[in-house]
């Protein structure tokens, strides 16, 4: 199965709507525009049994994603509700086929690729 085929960037926006993280900052500040980044879903690739992606955290105009905490995120994103992973995941189970299914997933430490770029790495085991 060609997996870049199926997670194209429309799939992962249609995944993990961009308006997400508006959600995500109206919830935890009060207010969408208090938020430093928008949160995109990338994909990254298949090793194995085990398909990579990565939530893609972009520094807006005019804020700082430096002097923000993103290094608690895999914690939070986990259990967030807006973020809701094991949704996110049920919604990839349901797109694989070929008898394919998710078997469990998990989130990586942040990682800092810029000062405009950080990503939390989600990793989704497969069997089947």
């Amino acid at each position: 199965m060609e997996f870049e085929q199926l997670f194209t960037a429309e799939a992962l926006s249609e995944l993990f709507p961009p308006e997400r993280a508006d959600l995500f900052f109206e919830g935890l500040y009060g207010d969408h525009a208090e938020g430093a980044y928008d949160i995109r879903l990338g994909f990254r690739g298949r090793d194995r049994d085990t398909l990579r992606f990565e939530f893609r955290l972009e520094q807006r105009p005019g804020k700082c994603l430096a002097c923000n905490l993103t290094y608690g995120l895999p914690q939070v994103f986990s259990r967030h509700p807006v973020i809701n992973i094991r949704d996110l995941v049920d919604r990839i189970d349901q797109m694989l086929g070929h008898g394919l299914r998710c078997a469990d997933w998990r989130l990586g430490p942040t990682r800092e690729i810029s000062g405009q770029l950080h990503v939390v790495p989600l990793s989704i085991t497969i069997a089947g």
